[in-house]
């Protein structure tokens, strides 16, 4: 059996991803990432990554007989999560920060620091599995449809899958919690954390306008307009706009009206009815492979959003960037997200951020 790391966030999945590599007579050491998110107010305690979830986090490693670390990773957590976070909003685009503390920030770290520790592995309580072949080691769907992580784990490099476990994405949710529950852990019936942990207000405006220049373009008044230039109203800033959103637009029209653009060089938010939500042409960027990447002409199955299901597409242009047409066309596909793509056997190809969205017969 192998020494393993094993990432321990004080919630009931880390917790008995921890306690199964135990049982399977693994060593195991348990340590918490110290990020920027819970410094500064107390409702900063109550999130993922907070010092609830720290002394929970010790106090299943104790109860499991296990060391337990803490690392401070706020610097780099800073610079690779917020600022990109805050860098994606300023220019019309809506980020995925689960995405990027994955892989920038949580993982390369634990393999660096695990390796300090004499640890060979690298474990989390994500709902993801991992196949390793002497072909090599590849990245699937966790068990449970409904707990899948794989949308926010594409961006890790290739090269730490083979050192990677994931001990609960053979699970269910409800099994991991009775497995806890059978074992006493105080995490056992914790609730899951649903928000940004470092945006506790659930505002993520507050962030912004405290992390940028108060005459930034995407804090200050623009107008609303129709794509065919018509302008329809005013809003106090782009920053508070996503794709798909209808919540702080003007009434008065005969249907609801949606976001359906940010344009920063103008400041203007594209509005319109729910039909011109639906777009089948997507152009990613920023791509990463966790396998052997498609040709054009390949039909793979793509995942816009997280909790969204996959769409079948086809590659039809890939180099830097990758271009997809979908076989059925999908609402608010909003630049800045992550576009993931898999094969048929469940399995993380790679994939990218949303550049760009279309519909075909306006390209």
């Amino acid at each position: 059996m192998s020494r393993v790391l094993v990432a321990m966030s004080g919630g009931v999945d880390s917790s008995v991803a921890a306690a199964l590599l135990v049982d399977a007579g693994h060593e195991v050491v348990g340590v918490t990432m110290k990020t920027f998110c819970y410094s500064g107010t107390p409702a900063h305690s109550k999130t993922c990554c907070g010092l609830d979830g720290i002394m929970d986090a010790k106090r299943v490693a104790d109860a499991l007989g296990i060391p337990h670390y803490v690392f401070d990773v706020e610097e780099d957590f800073t610079r690779d999560v917020i600022d990109d976070f805050v860098s994606e909003y300023a220019q019309g685009r809506t980020p995925n920060p689960c995405v990027n503390c994955n892989s920038n920030t949580k993982f390369k770290d634990l393999l660096t620091r695990g390796r300090a520790l004499g640890c060979d592995q690298i474990a989390s309580g994500h709902y993801v599995r991992v196949e390793h072949a002497p072909e090599g080691s590849s990245l699937l769907r966790g068990l449970d449809p409904d707990k899948d992580q794989s949308y926010f784990l594409w961006a890790m490099p290739r090269s730490l899958l083979p050192k990677l476990l994931f001990p609960v994405g053979e699970l269910t949710k409800s099994a991991v919690r009775a497995h806890a529950r059978d074992l006493a852990l105080i995490t056992a019936d914790k609730p899951e954390s649903q928000e940004i942990c470092f945006v506790p207000s659930g505002n993520y405006r507050d962030l912004l306008e405290k992390r940028l220049s108060p005459v930034h373009p995407a804090l200050q008044p623009g107008p609303i307009v129709r794509r065919n230039g018509e302008v329809v109203g005013e809003h106090s800033g782009y920053a508070s706009f996503t794709v798909g959103q209808r919540k702080g637009l003007r009434g008065g029209f005969p249907e609801p009206m949606f976001v359906l653009q940010i344009r920063p060089h103008t400041r203007e938010v594209v509005v319109g009815n729910r039909d011109e939500l639906f777009e089948d042409v997507v152009d990613i960027g920023g791509l990463n492979w966790l396998a052997e990447p498609p040709t054009v002409g390949d039909r793979v199955n793509a995942q816009l959003r997280y909790r969204a299901a996959a769409v079948p597409a086809v590659v039809t242009r890939i180099d830097e960037s990758l271009t997809l047409e979908l076989a059925e066309p999908q609402l608010a596909v909003s630049p800045g997200q992550s576009a993931v793509l898999f094969d048929d056997r469940e399995r993380v190809l790679g994939g990218g951020r949303i550049v760009s969205a279309s519909t075909r017969a306006l390209v």
